[in-house]
């Protein structure tokens, strides 16, 4: 059956949904744009027909015979897989019944496609809230099972290759050429070569021990690979700090004289005086290219926590003020290795220093501190914490607005939520588009955060606190977020909503 046939069995809301599955790797996104301006337009709009359809009955030739087949089940694979990704992302807020029939309906057909495979087992257990079974194939589990008994028997065999000979002979389409070049390198090595890689395969030994149906590294060999692991990093850090001593040939004679002074005041953590403020004056004669070697040379990401506030109130002494580019890069080695690692709430000397150049430098620490925290993705409390404290204590409203702008193109975490609702208790000054981006983040992001409290109590503080900035499609955009919400909040948001006058 056709694809103009296809379509003629769903309403034209529905049309328009199958049209963006099946628009390429962007075919998911695309629905759920599609889906929220649906939702604005109509905020009473369900999903329910257009499930429906996809599971009703549809007569087609297979094998030379008539069969009927879910309508679902005669679109492309891609397809398939966009469906399943969109209906990931809002199955919160979907009848959970009408979900797992349209499962059902596909694992009824038979299906090739691996990732197809996972990706219904996957949205199976998220929404039936279980972790039985395995998301690997049984022939994926089979393979898996038989790599691991061979690298069981690959010390006393003595090659790691050994393990993926037979491997190779059973799916000549998986061709290894990485792996048969090492090999063929390892034949013609000498009795020597052969020493070294045996010195390195046992560095590297890994034992695996498979359970049932998954397989997991026992606990004695965990040490093993982070030793590992720690080896490699160490091994990057000393080509790194080669590359700097490298660089640092470049640097004028008087530029290389100041770093062992400095290097001095940060390590011994004595006090600062007015030659350790001259000599910090050489940042003043640096070029952008020269600052990062510089800031390399001196370690700055590896100051104590301790140095940090005389050597800030040194920098703020001087006279200029820095360039742009130069506290940019500043900041960037020396504080945001440690924000981007705290795994607990910042000691004060830490936080002093940064709210210190964040109060004299705005725009470079937003850019070199704030966003980067922001765009990794995983704002932990105490990240979170310290964004906050810098936009409520040390941020002028137009700097809050460049980072409430920088917060919209990010995702969206629990840590992320805190430093929204910061931004939105300092009253920004936010124009009639801003606010409209903001609520279109608002709809797409509320089925993750149908259970946050954070979330919830950001909504109820956009309904009470900007209610001016409500506007007619604002305002269906605002009950579709609503319609998600789980938590014992949802009536006072659904009566703040209604007290907004159009």
């Amino acid at each position: 059956m056709d694809m103009k046939a296809l379509l003629q069995r769903f309403d034209g809301r529905s049309r328009l949904l199958v049209h963006s599955l099946h628009s390429g790797a962007a075919g998911a996104s695309n629905a759920q744009t599609v889906f929220n301006k649906q939702r604005r337009s109509d905020p009473d709009f369900t999903l329910n027909p257009f499930l429906e359809t996809l599971c009703q009955q549809e007569a087609c030739v297979h094998e030379d015979a008539l069969v009927l087949k879910p309508l679902v089940c005669l679109f492309s694979e891609g397809f398939k897989r966009n469906l399943l990704c969109f209906l990931h992302v809002l199955h919160p807020g979907l009848p959970k019944d009408n979900v797992l029939h349209l499962l059902r309906c596909l694992t009824r057909d038979d299906v090739d496609n691996q990732w197809t495979c996972v990706l219904i087992k996957q949205l199976q257990r998220d929404i039936e809230g279980t972790r039985k079974g395995t998301l690997l194939t049984s022939d994926g589990t089979g393979k898996l099972k038989s790599l691991c008994e061979r690298f069981r028997n690959a010390n006393e065999k003595g090659k790691w290759a050994y393990c993926f000979e037979d491997l190779e002979a059973e799916d000549k389409e998986t061709n290894m050429p990485v792996l048969s070049q090492k090999k063929r390198k390892s034949d013609n090595m000498d009795h020597d070569g052969d020493a070294q890689e045996d010195q390195q395969s046992k560095r590297l030994k890994m034992d695996f021990c498979p359970s049932e149906e998954e397989e997991r590294l026992t606990e004695e060999e965990e040490p093993k690979i982070r030793t590992s692991q720690l080896q490699q990093s160490a091994a990057s850090v000393s080509q790194a700090r080669s590359d700097v001593l490298g660089s640092s040939k470049n640097l004028p004679d008087h530029m290389k004289a100041a770093v062992p002074v400095i290097k001095e005041l940060l390590d011994t953590e004595s006090a600062w005086d007015e030659s350790s403020v001259s000599a910090l004056k050489v940042f003043h004669e640096c070029d952008p290219n020269e600052v990062e070697v510089l800031c390399s040379m001196l370690c700055l990401s590896e100051a104590s926590e301790q140095s940090l506030p005389q050597f800030c109130s040194c920098l703020l002494e001087l006279s200029p003020d820095l360039s742009h580019s130069t506290a940019s890069a500043v900041i960037t080695h020396l504080l945001l290795p440690k924000i981007l690692s705290l795994a607990e709430p910042a000691s004060r000397c830490l936080v002093t220093a940064v709210m210190s150049l964040c109060t004299r430098y705005p725009r470079p620490t937003c850019q070199a501190l704030i966003e980067p925290v922001l765009q990794k993705g995983q704002t932990g409390s105490a990240q979170a914490e310290v964004l906050c404290r810098l936009v409520v204590d040390c941020l002028e409203p137009h700097h809050r607005l460049l980072v409430f702008r920088t917060i919209l193109g990010v995702s969206w975490d629990e840590g992320v939520l805190s430093v929204i609702h910061a931004l939105l208790d300092s009253e920004l000054e936010l124009s009639e588009e801003d606010f409209s981006l903001f609520t279109d983040q608002l709809c797409s992001q509320s089925p993750h955060f149908s259970k946050s409290m954070k979330f919830a109590k950001m909504l109820l503080s956009v309904l009470t606190k900007y209610q001016s900035h409500v506007n007619p499609a604002c305002h269906h955009t605002l009950s579709s977020c609503l319609s998600f919400n789980e938590t014992f909040l949802k009536k006072s948001l659904q009566a703040a909503l209604k007290r907004i006058s159009l």
